[in-house]
């Protein structure tokens, strides 16, 4: 029997709470550890609540889900090739174009003097061509005259010799001549060629029959000098969308897949579009590939600068077997599901191999004859065997729709 701690000594006093002390420890672990055995015991032999979706076949598709922004097909910007004062301006921001429509005069006074400048000079020219080509008959007739006079002996070898120069010199007067109309005739097509480039047009080679004004850079009155912006021509049919992809998916998109085109602005409609053109490298510094995708644009409803998202089918399958992704869990190594066994209310762990996941959707490839009811609320407390509880709505045959047999 401990006796009164007054009376005990100051040793005893200590090894007394010692003891008390190793006492509590060795208390409390015993407590802790049986608590943990019936916590165990509880999660193996637990019934959980759960909710439960059918396990169906049906289509699934593979698709890539991008965002980008839509810029002409083609682009362009009309530009003058000389100098002078905008006198008129035809078209204004968004008109349509027809290929070589006049769109600018120029003011042409001083072209059109060049032009008469470069006629009359023709002209001179050729009048000097034709007293060379005369020159030259007269001097072929005074050599021939020459040439009879010396075979009789009648003119001397000098005064042949010099009506054979004056022929040489007349015929090679006439060739300068005849050079000098050649040089007068290109002046006078480049002066004709400078008084057209007064009237200014919008011309393409290649895409549709018609372009818009994307953008005025003048006004009427405006002094231009050669290649100043007067207006830009954008093209809109078809409109090009530019998405980015990344490593994951740039493999995977090849020129001439379909793509589905959906904007904000017309939340009710889809737009068909077509990749044409796939980067050959990915920047350094986004690690994204550029990719163009032409769309149907015949009414014009898209324009540049607008958002759109597009979505490129990668793979189909029509008989996929699925699961709800919801009811996908990871025990270990292994992901899988729990089979809702709802006659002995029970559930089983399945290893599945997942394929195609779209939205909410995920297809089962393994094992192929997968059926019945997967859990989708309450698996995360669920061990393989444990008991569960179903809702009424979702017991039995009355768990909305039925799964694969």
């Amino acid at each position: 029997m401990i006796k009164n701690p007054k009376n005990l000594s100051s040793k005893n006093r200590i090894l007394l709470g010692a003891g008390l002390v190793i006492i509590a420890v060795a208390a409390w672990l015993v407590v802790k550890n049986l608590a943990g055995k019936v916590q165990g015991a509880g999660q193996r032999t637990g019934i959980v609540a759960v909710e439960i979706a059918p396990i169906v076949e049906g289509p699934i598709r593979d698709r890539g889900l991008f965002s980008g922004t839509l810029v002409p097909k083609s682009q362009f910007v009309v530009a003058p090739k000389v100098s002078g004062k905008l006198n008129k301006l035809y078209v204004d921001i968004g008109d349509r174009l027809t290929n070589g429509q006049l769109i600018a005069q120029i003011e042409d006074e001083e072209y059109q003097q060049q032009l008469i400048q470069a006629e009359a000079d023709l002209n001179m020219a050729k009048a000097n061509l034709e007293e060379a080509r005369s020159a030259v008959e007269l001097a072929q007739k005074e050599l021939e005259r020459a040439e009879s006079l010396h075979k009789k002996k009648i003119m001397s070898d000098s005064q042949m010799d010099a009506a054979r120069a004056q022929f040489n010199a007349q015929e090679s007067r006439s060739k300068v001549t005849a050079a000098q109309v050649s040089n007068r005739e290109s002046a006078l097509e480049a002066a004709r060629v400078r008084l057209s480039y007064t009237r200014i047009t919008a011309a393409w080679e290649k895409g549709g029959g018609f372009r818009y004004v994307g953008e005025r850079f003048v006004f009427e009155g405006a002094l231009l000098s050669p290649n100043s912006e007067i207006i830009s021509v954008i093209e809109l049919q078809p409109i090009t969308a530019v998405i980015y992809a990344t490593e994951k998916e740039y493999f995977r998109i090849q020129p001439g897949q379909d793509v589905a085109i959906t904007s904000t602005a017309f939340p009710d409609r889809a737009f068909q579009g077509k990749v044409t053109r796939v980067a050959p490298l990915l920047k350094e510094t986004s690690r994204q590939a550029r990719v163009e995708i032409d769309i149907n644009n015949e009414d014009s409803s898209l324009k540049p600068g607008m958002f759109v998202n597009a979505g490129i089918e990668f793979a189909r399958r029509d008989k996929a077997r699925m699961v709800p992704f919801s009811a996908l869990v990871q025990r270990g190594s292994q992901s899988g599901i729990f089979i809702a066994d709802a006659e002995n209310k029970k559930a089983f762990f399945q290893p599945v191999k997942v394929g195609i996941i779209e939205g909410e959707r995920a297809e089962v490839l393994e094992p192929a004859d997968l059926s019945g009811y997967a859990v989708v609320l309450g698996q995360h407390l669920l061990q393989d065997g444990m008991n569960i509880i179903l809702p009424e709505r979702m017991s039995g045959s009355d768990s909305g729709q039925q799964p694969n047999k």
